[in-house]
């Protein structure tokens, strides 16, 4: 089974990962070693998906002003 990258992962997947660590830790049936490896990419998800909100949140206030002063929103996420 190929890994993925947790980069190439869409948000609603990395938040199943990390679900799915969260409940392997709690679960104590891991190693020590196991469970340092799970924290560890947990952690990793847990940056990327901040990075990819941050960026989805600057794409949403793409709300500029015009001229007046008065908000103009851009239709579409992307400006498009």
């Amino acid at each position: 089974m190929k890994k993925i990258k947790s980069s190439e992962r869409s948000i609603e997947d990395s938040v199943k990962r990390l679900n799915d660590i969260v409940e392997k830790l709690e679960s104590g049936e891991v190693s020590l070693d196991d469970a340092m490896k799970l924290y560890e990419e947990g952690m990793i998800i847990s940056k990327e998906c901040m990075e990819k909100l941050s960026k989805a949140e600057l794409k949403i206030k793409q709300i500029r002003k015009d001229i007046n002063g008065n908000f103009k929103f851009i239709d579409g996420i992307d400006g498009q």
